[in-house]
């Protein structure tokens, strides 16, 4: 029986209260080990690249999934189990656009996340749904539309 990804590092230690119980992830895809903090500030890997002001957190696969996928950069995307260090509120861009009620679990923090472990064999997206969210990003850039608002 398959049991799904495995998380390699150890169980959330100092969860902060928040509007989700988690587990939170986060994709990317910078390699991070466990106890490493993730803190805002980066360039954003949507839109125009513009500082990030938060970092990103979600409490299901299938959207850290696509963080690890669309991040900026080299080489393959990590998904790591995250736990956030101070408060976090409903990521807007998506729960205020696209999906209203936040089905996505998707969240902001102004706060560091503790990196707690690595997900192994997280399934990717299949080629052709990847190319259309590219398709759809490139078309909101080629449009002016941020994709993140902060």
């Amino acid at each position: 029986m398959d049991d799904g990804p495995e998380v390699i590092g150890g169980p959330a230690s100092n969860a902060v209260e928040g509007p989700d119980p988690g587990p939170f992830f986060h994709g990317t895809k910078a390699i991070v080990r466990p106890g490493d903090l993730l803190h805002p500030g980066r360039s954003s890997n949507y839109g125009s690249g513009a500082t990030a002001r938060f970092i990103y957190l979600t409490a299901t696969l299938d959207a850290a999934t696509w963080g690890a996928e669309l991040a900026h950069g080299d080489g393959p995307g990590h998904i790591y189990r995250v736990e956030p260090t101070g408060p976090f509120e409903d990521d807007p861009n998506l729960t205020d656009q696209r999906f209203p009620g936040n089905p996505t679990r998707s969240y902001r923090t102004r706060e560091p996340l503790r990196v707690l472990g690595e997900v192994e064999g997280w399934e990717p997206h299949p080629p052709e749904v990847l190319q259309t969210m590219r398709d759809h990003l490139a078309e909101l850039e080629r449009q002016g539309i941020e994709a993140i608002n902060e």
